[in-house]
């Protein structure tokens, strides 16, 4: 009978300090985990939130010169126009 105690397993049912001590620390862990993530994604939905408003910023701004850009291709392509008109006019004397 005594060797089939010996070969046997048994489970402590103690539960002492250390073990709750433990059990409490790693619980703030997780808990302090939890809470650091959250601030991180705050920070990162803000950060999303800037980039957004910036990048809508320089679409406009890309869209503006853009618009500039057609116009004084237009008046250059008139300029080149009325010179062209002017040299042969001038050759034509």
């Amino acid at each position: 009978m005594t060797e089939n105690k010996s070969r046997t397993w048994q489970l402590n049912r103690q539960i002492n300090v250390s073990v709750l001590i433990q059990l409490l620390f790693l619980a703030s862990l997780i808990v302090g985990s939890w809470v650091n993530l959250q601030r991180q994604l705050d920070l990162l939905g803000h950060d999303v939130k800037l980039l957004l408003a910036s990048q809508k910023d320089f679409q406009q701004r890309i869209e503006s010169l853009q618009a500039k850009s057609i116009s004084y291709e237009y008046r250059l392509r008139a300029i080149e126009k009325h010179i062209s008109e002017a040299d042969m006019a001038n050759e034509s004397f």
